[in-house]
């Protein structure tokens, strides 16, 4: 593991930057937790616990948060991103200037930015630059087991492979295990998909599903995040590790998942607007559904699932209709659009 450090700032406190505020107090000797909102700092510091997420977790007494960005930034080693993907760029935008450009950056943030189609390691290079430093975290690791300790695991991608080591000995403990990936692309696309999929199988679920067909959702929304990472040149296996497989059964099938939440509230009439104005949460899937899509039809990838969740986000299909769609194409390989070894030897 990496020596202990002194000071870590932990921008965001949502549920996954409030989880990783506590495991990261374990390996520091101080966090910082940035809040958009005074008041939840203000309750935090007082009771240690976060008011609107994890709100029964005890954060450990190492951890202060602050609404200042400058009081958070001041001092770190290391800095977290853990911020919406429809933030980010902003709040990069917002640290330019306090961030020295040999501190390591580890994002926590899944998407594809709506209108730019960058992923989330882009949009943090673009605003704060040196992109050689910054590192992606994903994988089944939801942020109300995480807080509790249990058993967890994760994979860090970096350009940078003293970076992506370095990272990896502060975040790691005993019972959240992190491997190590070069290929940042891939780990990022898996991490952006799996949300589209999940609010599929929620949608599924809340219409009365079987496990069949749920297996099926996934599993061909598995090939989907296959084509996509393909057409970008990513590694083949990664879809099959922690980032896409992993990450994919766990969104799409726990209770923890929003994502998964949502889409079964949305079979219920629920819209999305009114989804996250009741849970504080943000959906992710819904953002990168437009963003996904429009980056798939740029690389001329099919992403049929994608497009129905889309489509039924946006009132041109109900969930009956792009059910139906979705079982109406044309049967065809099951791989296509990725390249298999019969195929290379053709």
């Amino acid at each position: 593991m990496s020596p202990r450090v002194g000071r870590v700032a932990v921008v965001g406190s949502g549920s996954w930057g409030t989880a990783m505020a506590g495991l990261l107090a374990a390996r520091c000797d101080e966090v910082a937790l940035w809040c958009r909102d005074a008041a939840v700092a203000a309750a935090i510091n007082a009771t240690r616990r976060n008011p609107r997420h994890l709100v029964d977790y005890e954060l450990p007494e190492n951890v202060a948060a602050t609404s200042d960005r400058a009081c958070a930034l001041d001092g770190a080693e290391v800095v977290v991103l853990a911020v919406p993907s429809s933030y980010l760029r902003g709040t990069c935008a917002s640290l330019a200037g306090l961030v020295p450009g040999d501190v390591p950056l580890l994002v926590l943030t899944k998407g594809v930015e709506v209108g730019t189609n960058e992923l989330m390691l882009d949009v943090v290079a673009d605003e704060l630059g040196h992109r050689e430093r910054i590192a992606v975290l994903s994988g089944p690791n939801h942020a109300e087991e995480v807080c509790l300790g249990k058993l967890s695991a994760a994979v860090l991608a970096s350009e940078t492979p003293e970076v992506a080591s370095r990272l990896q000995g502060l975040v790691v403990s005993q019972g959240f295990r992190v491997y190590v990936s070069g290929d940042v692309t891939g780990v990022e696309i898996c991490g952006a998909i799996k949300n589209v999929v999940a609010i599929a199988c929620g949608a599924a679920a809340g219409f009365g599903a079987g496990d069949n067909a749920l297996a099926v959702i996934m599993t061909r929304g598995l090939a989907e995040i296959g084509r996509v990472a393909a057409a970008l040149g990513a590694d083949p296996l990664t879809p099959m590790g922690l980032a896409g497989m992993g990450d994919l059964v766990a969104t799409c099938t726990s209770r923890h998942s929003r994502n998964r939440a949502f889409g079964e509230a949305l079979a219920g009439g629920e819209t999305l607007e009114s989804y996250e104005a009741r849970t504080r949460m943000v959906v992710e899937g819904a953002r990168a559904a437009e963003s996904v899509l429009s980056l798939a039809r740029s690389r001329g990838v099919e992403v049929p699932i994608t497009e129905a969740v889309h489509a039924v986000l946006h009132g041109r299909l109900d969930v009956t209709s792009a059910t139906d769609a979705l079982l109406g194409r044309r049967h065809t390989e099951e791989f296509y659009g990725i390249a298999t070894q019969d195929k290379e030897n053709a």
